[in-house]
């Protein structure tokens, strides 16, 4: 009974969506389809979105297996609070995440005033779209990392220690390894999460095409314009892109649990 309820949402929720998707796209024909997937402006579109999401990922990546190692082996005074803040971006709209940040880092803004000086430019740029996929990024890979790196006993590390091994080969050699499909697991859903963010985007990314215009924000263009087929055939385009791209990043994960005995 659990796996045909599994099923029938699955089905509903994701399957009938995706497969109307897939043949309103079938509709356009290749002519047309190629057309709208080789114009400028949705290959600029669609490089900064997968582009801005990737270093958004890799960043989040490596900051959250910091964050998440200092929530796991330190005590200090405000970690509760640090640690309830790290979910902060599942709870807050994501508008509210752009507009806060917006504020922040625009050329009169807190931070965005001491930038401007130095010629350094965060809002309405490029730049701004990965602080602001970094944001709500960042919680996948930390929540994804801190359970697997509660199971690794601090005994281990000083096994490491006592056999002669400095703290860098400690992390690189004896934790990393073990927490490798973790930290890709984290890596993809931060990734997959950047690109179709939408909400705390626009408003920091300035959406000048060919500059700072991403795909979703396209995507919505094309719908305002009654360009149906456009938006069809873009979203098509993110969505084999994505799964190409996910497929990959599985494969990767499948090969660390097996080399590492992670998950065995």
């Amino acid at each position: 009974m659990a796996l045909g309820l599994t099923l029938t949402w699955l089905t509903l929720l994701i399957l009938i969506p995706l497969s109307g998707l897939a043949v309103r796209s079938s509709a356009l024909g290749w002519e047309k389809f190629w057309s709208i997937a080789f114009d400028p402006r949705t290959l600029n579109a669609l490089r900064i979105s997968f582009g801005t999401a990737f270093i958004a990922a890799i960043v989040n990546a490596v900051f959250g297996i910091i964050l998440a190692w200092v929530l796991v082996r330190y005590r200090f005074p405000g970690k509760r609070i640090i640690d309830a803040m790290v979910d902060l971006p599942f709870a807050l709209p994501t508008a509210v995440a752009g507009i806060a940040l917006t504020t922040l880092y625009a050329p009169n803004g807190w931070i965005g005033q001491f930038l401007t000086p130095l010629g350094i430019k965060i809002a309405f740029t490029p730049a701004g779209i990965v602080v602001a996929l970094i944001f709500v990024g960042l919680p996948f890979v930390v929540r994804t990392v801190q359970p697997v790196m509660e199971e690794i006993d601090k005994e281990v590390e000083e096994a490491a220690a006592t056999l002669g091994a400095n703290r860098f080969q400690t992390i690189f050699r004896v934790l990393l390894p073990g927490l490798a499909p973790a930290v890709l697991t984290g890596f993809a859903l931060a990734f997959a999460r950047g690109v179709g963010e939408y909400g705390s985007v626009i408003f920091i990314a300035g959406n000048l095409p060919f500059k700072s215009e991403i795909a979703p924000l396209l995507i919505v263009i094309k719908l305002e314009e009654y360009n149906y087929a456009a938006a069809t055939g873009i979203a098509a385009i993110m969505l084999i892109i994505s799964f190409a791209l996910l497929l990959v990043i599985n494969l990767i994960q499948s090969w660390s649990r097996r080399r590492y005995g992670y998950g065995a």
